[in-house]
C-alpha cells in the first residue's frame, strides 16, 4: 500500500484498506497494517498550520503557500472551506481527495487528484481522534488541511470530502442452502454471524461459498469494499470481528488484504454473505499473528456491504 506518513491519519488516507488493527483484540484483521497511537497538537503547532495559505478550486489539486521548513509536533488540522452538502454522519462511506507535500521541501507525496478518490468510514476507530474530530461536524465538500509530523519531516496534506454514502449493515438478499461438510453459520437477529466448526481436516484449498446471495454488482480486483465479517480458527476459535464496531473498508488487492481475501471474494456480489476457508498459503502461513498460530487454516464469514 502507498503510504503518506507512519501516522494513524495517513494510514486512513491511504488507497483503501488501510484500516489498522483489530478493534477488540490483538488479533489482525485481513490487513497487514497496524495503527499508530498520536500525540495532542500544541499551540504552537496550531498557529503553524494557520499560517499555510491554500489555493485552488474545490474539485482540483490545491496549491500550498509556506515557510520551508514546515513542522508541527503531532498531528493538527485546520478548515480550510467549509462544504456546502449534507451533512457527515457516522458510518457512512467517505469519497475523499487528498494532496500531499514534504513540509522541508515542498515536494508532492502523492495525490488522488485526477484519479478515483479514496474511501473512509465515517467515525470509524482505526481512521485516528485526529482525523474523526476533524471530520464531525462537517459536510460533503469541505476541505480539511493537515500537518502530519513523521520520523524524517513533517507533511503537509489536503483533504476534499466529494462524497458520502449510508451502506446497510448486513447481507441482503436470498438465502444459498448450506453444503455439506462446511461449518455451519448461524445468524442473530442483527445479522452477527456464530459458526459451528466442522469436523475432520481442514481443506487445503480455498473455499468459497455464498450463504446469501446479494443482487449488487459482482465486485472486481482493485475495487474498495466495506464489509462486516468475523473471523474464526478451523477449530471454532473467534480471533477477530467488525461486528460491534464499524464496519470495515479496504482495498481489495494484494498487499492490502491477505490473498485468500482477493480471491475469494473477486466475482461476489455487493448484498452477499460469503463463507471463506482460507488455507494457511492464502492467509498468514509459518507467521503467527495475535490469536492466530502458525500456519492456522482461517474461516471467515463476510458480508459484502459496498464495493467502489
Amino acid at each position: 500500500m502507498r503510504r503518506l506518513a507512519a501516522t494513524t491519519l495517513a494510514l486512513a488516507l491511504l488507497l483503501a484498506g488501510c484500516a489498522g488493527t483489530s478493534k477488540s483484540d490483538s488479533s489482525p484483521t485481513p490487513t497487514e497494517t497496524p495503527a499508530v497511537a498520536a500525540a495532542t497538537s500544541s499551540p504552537a503547532d496550531v498557529t503553524a498550520l494557520a499560517s499555510v495559505q491554500v489555493a485552488g478550486d474545490a474539485g482540483a489539486q490545491p496549491k500550498f503557500t509556506f515557510t520551508q521548513p514546515f513542522t508541527v509536533t503531532a498531528i493538527t488540522s485546520k478548515l480550510i472551506t467549509p462544504g456546502t452538502g449534507a451533512k457527515l454522519m457516522d458510518g457512512q462511506i467517505l469519497s475523499l481527495h487528498y494532496y500531499a507535500v514534504n513540509g522541508t521541501d515542498g515536494t508532492d507525496l502523492g495525490t488522488s487528484y485526477g484519479a478515483a478518490p479514496v474511501a473512509l468510514t465515517m467515525g470509524d476507530a482505526n481512521n485516528g481522534d485526529q482525523m474523526n474530530s476533524a471530520l464531525t461536524g462537517q459536510n460533503v465538500g469541505a476541505r480539511i488541511l493537515f500537518g502530519v509530523p513523521g520520523a524524517e519531516s513533517t507533511e503537509l496534506m489536503l483533504i476534499e470530502i466529494v462524497g458520502a454514502k449510508s451502506v446497510p449493515d448486513r447481507a441482503e438478499g436470498d438465502a444459498v442452502a448450506p453444503v455439506a461438510g462446511l461449518p455451519t453459520v448461524t445468524l442473530a437477529a442483527d445479522g452477527t454471524p456464530t459458526l459451528t466448526p466442522a469436523t475432520g481436516a481442514a481443506p487445503t484449498a480455498l473455499v468459497t461459498q455464498p450463504l446469501i446471495k446479494g443482487t449488487g454488482a459482482a465486485v472486481t480486483d482493485g475495487q474498495t469494499i466495506t464489509v462486516n465479517y468475523t473471523g474464526w480458527l478451523w477449530d471454532g476459535t473467534k480471533f477477530d470481528s467488525s461486528w460491534g464496531g464499524s464496519k470495515f473498508t479496504t482495498a481489495l488487492t494484494k498487499g492490502s488484504i491477505i490473498p485468500g481475501w482477493v480471491q475469494g471474494l473477486v466475482g461476489q456480489t455487493v448484498g452477499s454473505q460469503v463463507l471463506l476457508v482460507i488455507p494457511p498459503d492464502l492467509a498468514y502461513g509459518a507467521d503467527a499473528k495475535g490469536k492466530i498460530p502458525a500456519n492456522s487454516t482461517l474461516t471467515f464469514v463476510v458480508d459484502i456491504l459496498d464495493a467502489s
